[in-house]
């Protein structure tokens, strides 16, 4: 009897390769965005600036990263992935170049809104949503937990580091060493990344062999799209309440936890390389616990998830002052574990929200406004904790006020896509697994 022919072997899906590529872009990005929070304590000491003046440049910052989400989709679509990506680390490298030769306030400003801001905003959530919706098929969720969790990865990686050069060698050869990896990640994105399945003859990973081509989106001009989908959104109480929840995300973790964590520590005696270190391992937390809340997005309700995650931040920002207080690292060592896994969590569950509301097609421009929401949310908490901490003294009112509004996202949430199913108002569709 003839043997059977083994199967032929499948080759790895280049979609991987470019969610790879796409992981180290969001992680090298994500790291020097949350380097800043290392230099508020340097530059307040060296040049006597207040905490206020210098959380004002970073909450700029965090705005300008939001306001670019709705219009990045538009310049990817034209541009592309890689051009866009090699942009926007050069972009950061300039910025990093620049930030060493500061010695006015006011000279943050352009610095971390024009370069960083700018070019963040374009390599964050809304390009991993387009490569989730434009390589994959299947496994979009889980693509989504991996490339949330490459922001905490980079916090993780980039943070203790920084801080130890900080210490050591100021924070002047910290900024220009973030500089030098940006550059060098620039020919690895050139060499590799590709904008499109078609790029490579492939269809997306889990499209069936005989599905059809997905048409190829006309380029229209960058302003009028992203207001045009802004204006078919506003018409939903989905989008105002996904946007809502997304204010409440920003304010609770870029705005607060990410931009003021180590400044509190400080305040309480704790070590700078200490606090970026439970900062990093707060990293590695939210990289399992995003990976998994990927995993989860595809099989249960998103507003469940949701509604849990807001509900066990909010619950954890009530116990960080009473933490930093605690004798002993055991206090912020079980904050940073219920903390982190939480951390950016929300967005696997809020994409998928997203794109069942609005569409495939629609969804990464609609999301991108949905980002504005978290940034301004950021912005706020960046600026308005700083401003507390400057006239009362410390963080505690800030931490609680961040948890009273993580509560009440938990209960918006459950009433996404709740609305009756009328001609102007579809149904919510795939909110469950």
């Amino acid at each position: 009897m003839a043997d059977v022919p083994a199967p032929p072997r499948q080759k790895l899906h280049y979609g991987w390769i470019v969610v790879g590529i796409a992981f180290v872009s969001i992680l090298v990005a994500a790291g020097v965005r949350s380097s800043v929070t290392i230099l508020i304590v340097p530059l307040e000491d060296e040049f006597g600036w207040s905490r206020a003046s210098i959380s004002f440049a970073i909450a700029v910052q965090l705005m300008i990263f939001g306001l670019v989400g709705p219009f990045s989709a538009g310049f990817i679509d034209r541009f592309g992935l890689r051009r866009t990506i090699v942009y926007g680390l050069g972009m950061m490298a300039i910025g990093m170049g620049l930030l060493p030769f500061i010695t006015q306030v006011w000279e943050l400003l352009p610095i971390l809104g024009l370069f960083i801001g700018l070019s963040t905003g374009a390599l964050a959530m809304v390009m991993a949503a387009m490569i989730a919706n434009r390589w994959f098929v299947e496994r979009r969720g889980l693509v989504m937990g991996l490339l949330s969790g490459s922001t905490a990865t980079g916090q993780l990686i980039f943070l203790p580091t920084l801080a130890r050069l900080v210490e050591h060698l100021g924070w002047r050869s910290a900024v220009l060493m973030m500089g030098a990896i940006l550059l060098a990640a620039i020919p690895i994105v050139w060499l590799f990344m590709r904008d499109d399945p078609r790029d490579m003859g492939l269809k997306p990973y889990g499209a069936p062999a005989d599905a059809p081509a997905v048409p190829v989106r006309p380029r229209s001009n960058l302003f009028s799209s992203a207001f045009a989908a802004l204006g078919m959104a506003a018409q939903r109480r989905d989008f105002w309440l996904l946007s809502g929840s997304f204010f409440v995300c920003g304010a609770s973790t870029l705005g607060l936890i990410g931009t003021h964590f180590i400044p509190a520590c400080l305040d309480h005696g704790i070590p700078e390389t200490t606090a970026a270190s439970i900062l990093g391992a707060m990293g590695v937390c939210n990289l399992i616990g995003t990976t998994a809340s990927g995993w989860l997005t595809d099989r249960i309700d998103a507003r469940i998830l949701l509604c849990w995650y807001y509900a066990s931040r909010g619950v954890s920002l009530f116990f960080l002052p009473y933490a930093l207080d605690m004798a002993g690292p055991w206090g912020l060592a079980v904050f940073g574990l219920f903390y982190g896994l939480d951390w950016i969590a929300t967005v696997p569950p809020t994409l998928k929200l997203t794109t069942a509301a609005f569409g495939a097609q629609q969804s990464s421009t609609v999301y991108g406004w949905i980002i504005v929401m978290h940034q301004v949310g950021s912005a706020f908490a960046a600026y308005g904790s700083g401003l507390l901490r400057t006239l009362s003294g410390d963080y505690t009112d800030a931490f609680w006020f961040s948890g009273a509004l993580c509560i009440i996202a938990a209960i918006m949430v459950t009433r996404i896509g709740r609305t009756k199913p009328s001609a102007a108002r579809p149904a919510l569709v795939g909110a469950e697994a």
